[in-house]
């Protein structure tokens, strides 16, 4: 006996071999029914090798209670000991499915199935299923024989006698056996029925491809056809019984359960058409009606029961119009909308365990495939298995898809259909969702064999494996494409231009042909650099297929590499240095902007690499004011007149613009090795300030260039630029014009009058030669905001400004002032300007009623003087409900207000305003947050259309392409343009909400 408070051997034995609840199994040892054998070290040897040691313990001593008699148990017990084979077929069962344990107690004599080793047992065909269905005469005999045969077939999966494959394959042989069993039955309860008509049972869905789960609905398709010399109208209604009862024999729940649900809602019209149909109604209705997603379905179908000659011509006269359906108007579009609209409609919470339709499943393995077929399958007749693996098999074999890309999709759609097989099996219940438990878990892991943590580790292990689903489920089209242009080695195969150009359309190329002679010039001959393009275009390709536009990608690709081709660093840059390669192609199919900048110095391609070719994917970054403002310097002090200079510094802001756009494109789009970021505003932040940097450091080149040619060292004049608006708030788009203030003091001893002259001369100078044409994008001054507006003068000393301030300012000049930030120049005297106006922006005792009305007056009637005509006001993202004006008047009405008492808000940059305004309590958090996200928003929409279309725009693109361009830079996969313009009024809308309470005070 085992002294108090110390376990015994036994107990830390049953631990040690995966049993959870060790109390439990020592008592179930000690049952009678397991007396002959607790002690055989055996036995709790095999427990431990099952899924579930308890499970499977429980479900043994059940077993044993429910022989009929001590030698029946006796029986049992000797020869799960003796025989090995029994021992783990019979506890592999057990420790996996609590379903079929209870089958067991329920027929305990069914164990007996387990016993024979004949070698049909191993692989046994529809034949040997029948014989083991053929006594059943009513649905709850057929339930018993049915669960019978799938405990075989239980038993041999969980053991690793068959595989996955071959497991699928048994139960879709199993479920044609049942259906045969299920018309027999429902023949002899009407056999008039039965005598006037011809019935074909055609398989669809996973039994029709031969790889069904053990617990799934079984699709089907009725074929109906009167007798020689009987009456078609009586023939279909009969054959219509016949059906009916078929289904409801497989279907209903009796004492023994169910078998599975028959589903017919794949036939034409859906759950809305007859259940039955002639062959030639059929055809009818798929040579008019069908849709896309229905010849889809039809790769799988299979004649399994009734009349086999009509089945089978009922497939051989819908094979051809399958193997048309990808000739159809959107064929691609249609196949790829369908597979979003799966995910689309799973349940929130339910998507991270779908192991069937969520993203990196089962479904996208078989989509992926599926698509392929349809496309390449009308010239091959070699890919027109209905089996997945199968199918992918011959897909690699044909070149359709890379092997390594094949080899990786097999073993992940086996994983992905051996967990959802053990998930079924346990209850034998239709789920396709990963337990949410830590015993459910527990026991998936143990069932592949994971001992250490196998929870854990089932989890890593399905992430691994979606991963590489997802990353390859929309790749599987392009790798074999070069064969069509490369000259390739004797004997090697090719692909048909035409077949090429089938790929290209599935990949999305709208211009095919032109891809082609892309694809031909690059990799065309036997140099060096068409052997290594070659390497790189299969590659490149998909990744320009992720894009909206991978005609432009390709295009753009083909240009940088004329330019650069003949540069040594180039190809190997691209080769040799893991993140240039995908940095270059999500940059180049993004849109105009960032190639436009690179095709003037495609030497830039240099900025994507990883630097110390690690392949690490690091991220590309804008460089910081200083360094900027450095490198200009040294650039005007190595010019040799004004214009030169300039002309290196633009070339230098050139550079810098395509180092940040594609850093945006980067971090909105990602890359294999980095997706995207998941914090829009720091992308926003990250753009703002880098193009407001770059901008203040080329003024500061400018300026000292138009300094040294006119007056050496030294101005007459102190001389600063105060930034204005977006420039001032460190909130630049790409195409924003520079908005500034000029301020000048004369130096002692200097006449007012010279050193205006001086500063004249220099505002001229440095507009006229940031605007000179060149190959550089144009940096445009805009001073409008200064006193007086465009009637007064461009510069003014600091004392007419404060003169002007003080007697003539209006109350919109006070907020304009809100945004000013010394930029350029000398820094005193733009320290000294912002001591200046802070009173007038931050006033002492916040604004009068007058003041406000004012403000209000002055943005009301903005709204209605300035939108566009024909612009769509909720699309605007400048001046429409919700846009940036809505949410930086209200943010700046907040700072005139509050700003002299809450220092938080003396800044110029409109979203640390209101995060200070926010802590301060003027604004409540949850208000704070819907300004924050919608003047986010608008900013990355005009960032995106800047860097889709090449020029500026404050609303949504109209052309198609576009649109959907700017919608993959927010983050919107291919289709989903009506989401992002149904968030964007979402959102905008909730911020006019809150504008309308914080600044009209609605």
């Amino acid at each position: 006996m085992t002294a108090p408070g110390r376990r015994s051997s036994t107990f830390t034995r049953l631990l040690r071999h995966g049993f959870t609840d060790a109390s439990a199994a020592e008592r179930l040892l000690e049952s009678p029914e397991l007396a002959p054998v607790r002690s055989d070290p055996v036995l709790l040897e095999a427990l431990g090798g099952t899924a579930d040691p308890d499970l499977a313990l429980g479900g043994l001593v059940r077993l044993l209670e429910a022989q009929a008699s001590p030698t029946a148990r006796r029986e049992l017990l000797d020869t799960v000991i003796a025989a090995k084979p029994l021992r783990d077929r019979l506890l592999g069962v057990l420790g996996a499915s609590a379903a079929l344990g209870d089958h067991l107690a329920r027929h305990p004599g069914d164990w007996h199935v387990l016993v024979t080793y004949e070698p049909r047992d191993l692989h046994p065909g529809v034949e040997e299923f029948e014989r083991g269905l053929a006594d059943a005469d009513d649905p709850v005999s057929l339930r018993i024989a049915y669960r019978r045969s799938l405990l075989a077939i239980a038993a041999r999966d969980v053991c690793g006698t068959i595989g996955v494959a071959e497991t699928a394959a048994e139960l879709a042989d199993l479920a044609t056996a049942t259906l045969r069993a299920a018309l027999r039955i429902a023949s002899a309860a009407a056999p008039e029925d039965a005598a006037q008509c011809r019935l074909a049972v055609v398989a669809m869905g996973k039994c029709g491809g031969h790889e069904l789960n053990y617990v799934s609905d079984v699709d089907v398709i009725f074929v109906g056809e009167a007798v020689e010399g009987g009456d078609e109208g009586a023939a279909l209604r009969a054959a219509t019984r016949l059906a009916s009862h078929l289904m409801r024999i497989c279907s209903e729940t009796t004492v023994e359960g169910s078998i599975w649900p028959v589903d017919a809602n794949l036939r034409p019209e859906g759950r809305n058409g007859p259940l039955v149909r002639t062959l030639s109604s059929h055809l009818a209705y798929y040579q008019r009606w069908a849709k896309t997603w229905e010849f889809q379905a039809l790769l799988k179908a299979r004649p399994v029961a009734g009349d086999a000659e009509l089945g089978e011509r009922y497939v051989d006269a819908l094979a051809p119009l399958v193997w048309q359906a990808a000739e159809r108007d959107n064929f691609v579009a249609d196949v790829q909308k369908m597979r979003r609209r799966v995910v689309e409609n799973i349940p929130v919470a339910e998507v991270e365990r779908e192991l069937k339709l969520g993203p990196g499943g089962l479904r996208d393995v078989e989509f992926a495939v599926q698509l392929l077929q349809l496309v390449h399958g009308r010239a091959n007749a070699s890919l027109r298995s209905g089996t997945t693996l199968d199918a992918l098999q011959a897909l690699a074999a044909g070149g359709y898809v890379g092997r390594a890309d094949a080899v990786q999709l097999d073993e992940a759609y086996r994983f992905l259909r051996f967990v959802e097989h053990r998930i079924q099996l346990h209850q034998l219940r239709r789920t396709h969702l990963l337990p949410d438990d830590e015993a459910g878990l527990r026991r998936l892991g143990r069932s592949l064999g994971l001992r250490g943590d196998p929870a854990a580790e089932l989890t890593r292990e399905w992430k691994r494996h979606t991963s590489v689903v997802r990353r390859l489920h929309e790749k599987l089209f392009y790798r074999p494409l070069l064969d069509a242009v490369a000259q390739l080695a004797p004997g090697e195969a090719r692909l048909s231009p035409e077949a090429a150009r089938e790929r290209l359309v599935a990949l999305g190329y709208a211009d095919p042909a032109a891809a082609l002679r892309h694809l031909e010039a690059l990799a065309s001959g036997v140099t060096r650099k068409a052997a290594i393009q070659r390497t790189l275009l299969p590659v490149l390709l998909g990744w320009f297929a992720d894009s909206a536009d991978p005609d432009a990608g390709l295009l753009n690709f083909r240009k940088v590499s004329d330019a650069l081709g003949k540069t040594p660093w180039y190809l190997r840059l691209l080769r040799d240095e893991g993140a240039a390669a995908e940095n270059l192609a999500r940059v180049l199919s993004a849109g105009r902007l960032a190639p436009d900048l690179l095709m003037r110095a495609p030497e830039a391609v240099a900025l994507l690499g990883d630097g110390d070719g690690s392949g690490g994917g690091r991220r590309v970054g804008p460089r910081g004011r200083a360094q900027l403002e450095q490198e200009i310097l040294a650039a005007v002090g190595r010019a040799e007149s004004a214009e030169q200079g300039v002309t290196a510094a633009r070339g230098v802001r050139r550079r810098e613009l395509f180092r940040t756009a594609a850093a945006d494109i980067l971090g909105s789009y990602g890359t294999e090795a980095q997706p995207a970021e998941a914090d829009q505003g720091a992308l926003v932040d990250l753009v703002g300030g880098a193009v407001s940097d770059l901008t203040g450091a080329t003024l500061a080149g400018t300026l000292r260039a138009v300094v040294r040619e006119g007056w050496g060292d030294t101005l007459p004049t102190r001389f600063a630029v105060i930034g204005m608006g977006r420039f001032g708030g460190h909130e630049l788009g790409y195409g924003s014009d520079a908005d500034v203030l000029f301020v000048h003091e004369p130096r002692d001893g200097v006449d007012e009058r010279e050193a205006s002259q001086a500063a004249g001369r220099v505002v001229a100078e440095m507009r006229r030669l940031l605007a000179v044409s060149s190959a550089d994008p144009p940096l445009l001054i805009d001073a409008d905001l200064r006193p007086e507006g465009k009637s007064g003068p461009l510069v003014r000393t600091l004392k007419s400004y404060a003169a002007y301030y003080r007697r003539w300012s209006l109350v919109w000049e006070s907020q304009a002032l809100l945004r000013a930030e010394p930029v350029a120049g000398d820094a005193e005297l733009g320290r000294r300007f912002v001591e200046l106006v802070d009173p007038l922006r931050y006033p002492v005792g916040g604004l009068g009623e007058e003041a406000v009305r004012e403000i209000r007056r002055l943005k009301a009637r903005m709204e209605a003087e300035r939108l566009p005509r024909g612009a769509d006001p909720k699309l605007h993202t400048k001046l429409g409900p919700g846009g940036l004006s809505d949410v930086e008047w209200t943010v700046q009405l907040l700072q005139l207000r509050h700003g002299a008492e809450v220092a938080g808000l003396r800044t110029t940059r409109t979203r640390e305003a209101l995060g200070a305004a926010r802590e301060a309590g003027l604004v409540s958090s949850e208000d704070a947050s819907t300004l924050d996200e919608a003047w986010v928003l608008a900013t990355r929409v005009r960032n995106a259309v800047m860097l889709v279309r090449g020029r500026a725009g404050d609303t949504f693109p109209t052309e198609p392409r576009e649109l959907a361009a700017v919608g993959r830079y927010l983050g919107y996969g291919p289709g989903h343009v009506g989401d992002m313009l149904d968030a964007y009024r979402r959102t905008a809308r909730r911020a006019r909400g809150v504008v309308e309470e914080l600044f009209y005070g609605a």
